[in-house]
């Protein structure tokens, strides 16, 4: 039923829909209000978020123009000032904070992630893991990663150096629709941690689970106008967010990553960003069939294998593929699929028509040129209006769509191998490198083989959890599948200027006056062959 609403962005009225949400906890009015926290200013174009269970809407957000871009980095360069100069120990209570309102609120995030983007309940709870432990960890180590640190000088005695980390001004941050909380406000907290200020653009698919995120981190104590977040088209937005940054973090397609670094790059200013993947699952004749099974289900189909480092192709040794294949199909076509918000559902709803066309397009066009479908194959529009069945293919061949093109969806490719050297170069013989995995009981030949397997990231005997939540080490993809690290370190040290300060004490490092230069070059290489050979002498 169509009604006559205020928009309560703008102060228009229009005919809307009437909204309808399978929520207790997330109410149209909580909704409107978030949609309020958008720079906008002045009347400006709604854009409709849908319901990816249903196809109904569930809010509207303004289409922000580049001058409420830059708007909004003038605001979050004011608070910035301010927040550059607080404590680590002032950051850190209000990270924590919010940690623990993440826990306490948590149910109602993961309706919010399962309303606007169609996860099943499962897969909505590794996201409100990931901001609660980013945000512990960060909330801990942001003073260890960044405090002043002494290096070695020049000369010993003569010379004192040091390292200093100073915050860049204010984070450009784009994030995808797959997952709306981790890429934007977990990779949101160490620029916040580090000092700086964030100007976010979310997915015009799920704007509301970042809005709701950041306003959580107000409500933990962050300053207000220090994070500001702008909706619309990225094509329009992306340049002068781009143009306005001080850094840019960015997760999406390679495609679109490319633009961006070309653009930062011409402006200067540094970038990092997690692209596209065409990851593998490789199961070697050792492994635990049971366990892996169990694991390749997960690595396979989590949020509909709408995510970037889950597998889309999967190597099972030839001992054991007949069986593994027969048991994984078995497997597949029991998984449950559904809209309910509990834990009742295996897998959720693709994200939109588009999302379900290029996945029907791939199925379609591998099953023409010869792939076998071993389980799934199908849409499911009965559940929802953009479901697909879970979808094992096997005989899949290089000419085929989804050989080397990233589905983003449900299907992966079961191949056959015999030799290890053969799966190493099969596995590695893709444009990306984000995240693979290996599957053996004997866990150091596990670990020998992933280091040549050439992604950022290797999971052995997981799918992919494992290395991602390992959040003191970096995260992160090679080739095609991106640049620069998040977590660990580096994942707050690159929103950072690094400095070195260095103090020269009673000789400079030049000839002494009435020192000819001939003869000091002498006594320096006196010198330096004696630091040779002293012991821990860098």
């Amino acid at each position: 039923m169509a009604t006559t609403t205020a928009d309560t962005t703008t102060g228009t009225t229009q005919e809307r829909p009437r909204v309808e949400i399978p929520s207790k906890r997330i109410t149209p009015g909580q909704i409107e209000a978030l949609a309020k926290r958008v720079v906008c200013g002045g009347d400006r174009e709604q854009n409709e978020v849908d319901q990816p269970f249903t196809g109904r809407p569930l809010g509207w957000t303004p289409k922000s123009t580049p001058e409420d871009v830059e708007a909004a980095f003038e605001r979050a360069r004011e608070a910035q000032r301010a927040w550059r100069t607080t404590s680590f120990a002032e950051r850190k209570a209000i990270l924590l904070r919010f940690h623990d309102l993440v826990m306490e609120r948590q149910d109602e995030m993961l309706d919010l992630l399962q309303i606007e983007g169609g996860k099943a309940r499962r897969h909505a709870y590794e996201e409100a893991l990931d901001v609660a432990i980013v945000a512990r960890y960060y909330a801990n180590t942001a003073e260890t990663h960044l405090k002043p640190k002494r290096r070695r000088g020049a000369l010993p005695v003569l010379t004192a150096t040091w390292e200093y980390h100073h915050p860049l001004g204010v984070i450009g941050l784009i994030s995808p629709w797959n997952y709306p909380i981790t890429l934007s406000v977990s990779d949101a907290v160490p620029a916040l941690a580090a000092g700086n200020g964030v100007v976010c653009k979310p997915d015009s698919q799920t704007p509301f689970t970042a809005l709701w995120g950041f306003a959580l981190l107000e409500e933990a104590g962050l300053p207000e106008g220090l994070v500001q977040v702008v909706t619309g088209s990225g094509s329009e937005l992306g340049p002068a967010i781009i143009d306005n940054a001080d850094y840019m973090m960015f997760t999406g397609s390679t495609a679109t990553g490319r633009t961006v670094a070309e653009r930062a790059g011409k402006n200067l200013i540094g970038s990092s960003m997690e692209l596209g993947g065409k990851n593998a699952m490789i199961v070697l004749d050792d492994a635990s069939m049971s366990r892996a099974i169990e694991g390749a289900e997960r690595a396979l189909f989590s949020n509909a294998g709408q995510l970037c480092i889950s597998v889309e192709r999967l190597f099972v040794h030839e001992s054991i593929a007949d069986e593994f294949t027969r048991r994984l199909a078995e497997r597949t076509r029991k998984m449950k699929l559904g809209t309910a918000l509990d834990y009742s559902v295996d897998m959720g709803s693709l994200i939109s028509e588009s999302q379900l066309e290029t996945v029907r397009e791939h199925v379609q066009d591998a099953v023409e040129k010869g792939a076998e479908v071993l389980a799934g194959g199908n849409a499911r529009p009965d559940i929802g209006p953009y479901f697909h069945e879970p979808t094992l293919l096997d005989s899949v061949k290089d000419g085929m769509s989804l050989f080397r093109d990233e589905t983003f969806g449900p299907v992966v490719s079961v191949s056959r191998f015999s030799d290890v050297e053969d799966v190493i170069r099969r596995a590695n013989d893709s444009d990306y490198g984000l995240n693979f995995s290996v599957w053996t009981k004997n866990t150091r030949r596990g670990r020998e083989l992933a280091t040549r397997l050439e992604a950022g990231t290797v999971n052995v005997n997981e799918g992919y959890v494992a290395a991602w939540a390992s959040v003191d080490a970096p995260m992160g993809g090679m080739k095609a599948s991106g640049l620069g690290r998040r977590h660990g370190a580096v994942g707050i040290q690159k929103y950072t200027d690094s400095q070195t300060v260095s103090v020269q004490r009673l000789l400079p490092i030049a000839p002494p006056p009435m020192v000819a230069q001939g003869l000091w070059a002498k006594a320096m290489n006196v010198g330096l062959r004696l630091l040779r050979r002293l012991p821990g002498v860098r």
